[in-house]
């Protein structure tokens, strides 16, 4: 190669040549520089923050294996650019000898093509024409060779020169990238690590809030089914709490919506459905069999046929359509059965199991069990347990959405007449909407016209907790209800404690609350999203984080008791 540089610079003055450079990688190689600062810069950031968080550690590692894959990319490259050059310098140092020789023939026929010396040479005037244009001829030929060769020759110095420097940035971004790689997986496993810890945390305390959230249901003494009597859920959109603004949250429903919805049913049979039709519609997977009239135990009665159990169940008023008591029957006798395991253990007489007051109630509801005489909804082989409630709000949903565990004959379902895209149409087109528990506002205190209306400072306070609970996981033992003891035994923060807290973490807490509105999807009857809008902007919160940290911190017992409500402003 030297001896390339040395013959090059000695036939360089001979004349110009023009060439141009093939394209390199230092663009690549300055973006691929650009992303290593930001990926510095972020990672900077992330070992200031205290508590780093696993997504955006997630954002630096697929920046991370971009690049690196962009290093490898050039590095093939290179290497076989360097295939190339290693190539095309040995087909060069064969064609030296060549050049040497063109070189050398160059001067001699640049000396002998002066025309004044042809002319005075022996050569005949025929032949002298022929001579000279011969002469100019090779030595044009001689030219484009000379400058052929110069040419690549040039090319490939300035190509190996860029290439080393090439392989030298390139082993300095690998570096960066080998020490950014390093960094992030320690930071990864300390993330994972504390995340791990976090999730413990949060799964104990979710834990111990739905204890505390199912605690205070309970307090309200919401009927599971209508065996409890009449229901009795006030409208307090009549009521007046004396202030203004006020805020109540108004749930559709009351627990638990699995199964047969009994106004459901009243208000299929009122539509002319039959009782089959009303049953496919609440339960899937399943057929009609006949059961024979076997022996179960009953809690405090003793042992009795079961279709003389069916006939002493209090769970639908004699009133109702013959269609809706038939279902009615269906289920008891069908969820008799799944509970007693065929009559080999004992059920109970409350709404635990299924309303039972003994006797005959008589009436349409003894018209109904003769009628459907052992008529049993089965499901491989073994009769189903065939849950309802009372007031679905329009909606009911699978046992494993509320108890757990999957059971194949129960569904989801929206239970209406028609397509729902609004409250409104909710409202006149849910088979359930006859219910008094339909749409109410759950809970009560003695002052404020024993109404669930809440002041704006009250839900500013809920938006504050959820707010703070999301910024700082440790202070959750610290925001249960300002009324009533800390469940926890510890210290419960009122208002202006929480808007502290938050204030010192950096948020910005609500004084006062002017809106809230309710995101839905109509299509599994669940809220989405909550927005709270007052004196500092709006903030969204997430409808099942909404629901639970209203169920801890709101006043007395109020409550949302399901995944449907809404939010009525006066």
């Amino acid at each position: 190669m030297r001896k390339i540089i040395l013959f090059l610079s000695v036939i360089f003055f001979l004349f110009a040549i023009p060439y141009s450079l093939t394209p390199t990688h230092a663009d690549e190689i300055e973006d691929l520089q650009k992303q290593i600062d930001e990926l510095n810069k972020a990672r900077e950031l992330s070992v200031k923050a205290t508590k780093p968080l696993e997504g955006q550690l997630d954002s630096l590692q697929r920046q991370l294996n971009q690049i690196q894959a962009n290093l490898d990319y050039l590095s093939l490259n290179i290497k076989n650019k360097q295939k190339e050059l290693d190539i095309r310098e040995d087909k060069l140092a064969l064609q030296q000898a060549l050049l040497e020789k063109r070189v050398r023939a160059y001067y001699i026929r640049s000396y002998l093509t002066d025309p004044l010396l042809v002319i005075l040479s022996s050569i005949q005037a025929g032949d002298l024409f022929r001579e000279l244009s011969y002469r100019q001829s090779v030595t044009r030929e001689d030219r484009q060779i000379i400058s052929s060769i110069t040419e690549e020759v040039l090319d490939l110095l300035t190509q190996k020169d860029k290439l080393e420097k090439d392989k030298a940035r390139l082993n300095i971004l690998q570096a960066e990238v080998d020490k950014n790689a390093q960094f992030l997986g320690g930071e990864i496993k300390k993330a994972k690590a504390y995340q791990a810890e976090l999730f413990t945390k949060i799964a104990q305390l979710t834990a111990r809030q739905q204890q505390i959230i199912a605690q205070r249901q309970a307090s309200l003494n919401l009927p599971t089914s209508l065996g409890a009597g009449p229901l009795f859920c006030t409208d307090d959109r009549k009521l007046d709490p004396g202030f203004r603004p006020t805020f109540a949250f108004f749930t559709f429903g009351i627990p638990h919506r699995v199964g047969m919805n009994q106004y459901g049913a009243l208000g299929r049979a009122q539509a002319g459905q039959n009782h089959e039709d009303i049953l496919r519609a609440y339960f899937a997977d399943f057929s009609f069999e006949q059961r024979p009239n076997i022996n179960i135990t009953v809690s405090g009665y003793g042992s009795m046929s079961l279709e003389t159990y069916l006939l002493g169940i209090y769970e639908m008023p004699d009133s109702w359509p013959m269609e809706a008591l038939k279902a009615q029957a269906i289920a008891a006798r069908s969820y008799a059965l799944a509970y007693t395991d065929n009559g080999s253990r004992e059920i109970c007489t409350s709404q635990k199991c299924q309303v039972y007051k003994g006797g005959n109630k008589g009436g349409n509801w003894e018209q109904a069990i003769k009628a459907t005489e052992g008529k049993t909804m089965v499901s491989g082989g073994s009769p189903i347990t065939a849950w309802y409630s009372s007031t679905d709000g329009g909606y009911t949903f699978t046992a494993g959405d509320v108890f757990g565990g999957g059971r194949s004959w129960t569904k989801r379902l929206r239970d209406t007449n028609g397509d729902v895209g609004s409250f409104s149409d909710l409202m006149s087109k849910a088979y359930d909407k006859d219910s008094p528990c339909f749409y109410a506002a759950q809970g009560v205190r003695a002052q404020y016209a024993k109404s669930a209306w809440l002041k704006s400072e009250e839900v500013s306070d809920i938006a504050n907790v959820i707010m703070l609970v999301k910024r700082d996981g440790g202070v959750s033992s610290h925001i249960y209800q300002t009324d009533k003891p800390n469940p926890e035994g510890g210290e419960t923060w009122n208002e202006d404690r929480v808007k502290q807290e938050l204030r010192s973490r950096g948020g910005s807490p609500f004084n006062s609350v002017s809106d809230v509105s309710v995101g839905v999807d109509f299509g599994s009857g669940m809220v989405t999203s909550v927005t709270v809008s007052g004196d500092r902007g709006s903030e969204t919160f997430d409808g099942t984080e909404f629901r639970n940290f209203f169920n801890l911190r709101a006043p007395a017992n109020i409550q949302i008791v399901g995944p449907l409500f809404n939010a009525e402003r006066k």
